[in-house]
């Protein structure tokens, strides 16, 4: 039986590391991750308010700095995600938002599925009769693409390396393999890039599985960073699922 996904998993692999220059030190006031410090010495250096004349906080600076607009400075902070428990689908979503990200993603080529994990769509969660409709023609496909993967390599035993023998099968044979097949991917972006993609992807408008994973980051992310995505809000939507809408609109 393969393993199935009703939720995707979040982990944090990477977040800025700030380094005060001695010469150019800021009055700091208040708590701030050094993504946050990073973001707010860039924006006080453009106008060289190290000295903190309005005496913000360092999240209240960068609220102000979202009231205003001024994104720019929120692209010097960069964070990295691993993604699991998510669809091949979703990923196809995901990686056409490219300014300011970067990924890394599982290679089905490389990769043996033949015990690969799928993800429930959230529509059919709880519905029983639905489920099993689904289910059988999850196993039924990996049923084949092991079958496939076998047959091929025999069909190409006459290729002596069987690294590249193993890659002639997977890659015919992932073809048969469903959108619902789980995937693994590292996503690395800015608090710029990382907005502009939970504005669009946490929405009423977004589909069901990237919407449930953008709220998933969105989580994770508040409590990384929470000056980057404070104007976020997570309700109810009229559809009975969880969505996101934000207080400053692309920043």
């Amino acid at each position: 039986m393969p393993q199935f996904f009703t939720a995707p998993k979040v982990t944090v692999l990477s977040r800025p590391a700030f380094t005060e220059p001695g010469h150019l030190g800021v009055q700091w006031m208040g708590e701030g991750t050094d993504g946050e410090r990073l973001a707010e010495f860039a924006g006080r250096l453009c106008y060289m308010s190290q000295r903190n004349p309005a005496g913000r906080s360092t999240r209240e600076y960068l609220e102000n700095i979202k009231k205003q607009g001024h994104g720019s400075v929120l692209e010097h902070a960069n964070y990295s995600l691993l993604l699991e428990g998510v669809s091949r689908s979703l990923t196809h979503e995901l990686v056409r938002h490219r300014a300011g990200f970067a990924y890394s993603q599982l290679s089905q080529r490389y990769v043996d599925e033949s015990d690969a994990a799928f993800v429930v769509p959230p529509a059919i969660i709880g519905d029983e009769a639905l489920t099993a409709a689904w289910q059988a023609q999850i196993e039924s496909a990996q049923a084949t693409y092991i079958a496939l993967v076998e047959k091929l390599m025999d069909r190409y035993k006459w290729v002596d390396d069987k690294v590249h023998r193993r890659k002639m099968a997977r890659e015919a044979a992932r073809g048969v393999l469903p959108n619902s097949t789980e995937t693994k991917i590292v996503v690395t972006g800015n608090a710029r890039a990382w907005r502009t993609m939970l504005e669009l992807r946490s929405s009423e408008a977004a589909e069901f599985e990237i919407r449930r994973m953008a709220l998933a980051v969105l989580r994770v992310m508040q409590a990384e960073a929470p000056a980057f995505f404070s104007d976020f809000e997570i309700y109810t939507a009229a559809d009975r699922v969880e969505a996101g809408r934000i207080g400053y609109h692309k920043v």
